[in-house]
């Protein structure tokens, strides 16, 4: 549903207050994506796995135990969260691909697809037509 112009009118004066009075704040709502934590997390678990793999190594020279224990453990900790960012990226994903099949309308989308279908049959009936004549 599209916003009344008194409506877009009040949401540009108040996105010029907001530049105005914390222009920082502003460049932080601004560049912020429903992407923007779980990658976060996902580029922090990448490196926790990477440094528990190093850390299993280092504990195996003291003792294996230790290094199943603490090791192993960030190690399947890091994982968690890796695959729980993962999970939510997904997610958001599917979202917006619903909401836009759902604003576009299954009915147009299979509308175009035949078009699409129908502008490559025509050519064909066409130039049979011709070589009848």
């Amino acid at each position: 549903m599209p916003l009344s112009e008194d409506e877009q009118r009040i949401l540009t004066e108040i996105e010029q207050q907001l530049y105005a009075t914390d222009p920082q704040l502003a460049h932080q709502v601004a560049s912020a994506t429903p992407y923007s934590q779980p990658a976060r997390i996902v580029r922090w678990a990448a490196v926790g796995i990477v440094l528990s793999m190093g850390l299993i190594l280092v504990l195996l020279q003291v003792h294996f135990l230790l290094a199943f224990v603490v090791g192993f453990g960030a190690l399947v900790l890091c994982g968690n969260y890796l695959v729980g960012a993962l999970r939510q990226i997904g997610r958001v994903s599917i979202q917006q691909v619903s909401e836009s099949m759902r604003a576009a309308g299954l009915r147009d989308f299979l509308s175009g697809a035949s078009d699409g279908f129908r502008t490559r049959r025509r050519p064909d009936r066409d130039s049979d037509d011709d070589t009848d004549t």
